[in-house]
């Protein structure tokens, strides 16, 4: 199995079996990551060398704007996808093999959790890995220690509040917050 092959079958959102092909590319991948999740987070780098990190960490090239302060984590890279202006802050976490895009203008608060993955409930299947993306709109901004859950999707110029723990869709235009998170209101037309 290669990393194209490895993509498509997580965009599936098919369940991840244990001993399977793709646990395997997934466990390679999660080695990669860590080696240069090291190289990010265990030196100084200027703003264009964390750029050239961060492409190599997701195999896309990631536009000059971008913004991060280390340390930051992920246990695959590759199925990131990151816009153009956005700053992610400290010690931010993405389990990112179902998918995480972020759009253009995006602002992550320190320590938030992008998690992409889940297991069955059916305790006899409990190790298998069930994939789903996080999609986050443009101009969004995300609160310190907020968690965001697979399958979710966060509309534009919404603003999760810290602490929040996202379990569902949230619409554009919005403020939102608590555990679960929830619509506090709707921001007024710009």
């Amino acid at each position: 199995m290669n990393i194209n092959d490895f993509l498509e079958y997580m965009q599936s959102q098919k369940m991840v079996e244990t001993g399977s092909p793709v646990l395997e590319m997934f466990h390679k991948l999660s080695q990669d990551a860590l080696k240069i999740t090291m190289e990010i987070n265990n030196k100084y780098h200027t703003p264009e060398e964390l750029v050239e990190l961060f492409s190599k960490l997701t195999g896309k090239q990631i536009d000059s704007s971008f913004r991060v302060f280390p340390p930051f984590y992920t246990d695959c890279g590759k199925n990131i996808t990151i816009g153009r202006n956005v700053f992610i802050n400290m010690c931010c976490k993405f389990q990112d093999q179902g998918g995480i895009t972020i759009g253009d203008g995006c602002l992550i608060g320190h320590n938030v959790t992008l998690a992409t993955l889940n297991h069955d409930i059916n305790p006899k299947n409990r190790q298998a890995i069930l994939p789903a993306p996080i999609t986050i709109g443009k101009n969004v901004w995300i609160g310190a220690d907020v968690t965001v859950l697979s399958g979710v999707t966060i509309g534009d110029n919404s603003i999760i509040g810290a602490g929040s723990v996202v379990t569902k869709d949230v619409p554009p235009n919005c403020i939102s917050a608590g555990n679960p998170c929830k619509i506090i209101r709707y921001i007024d037309s710009l």
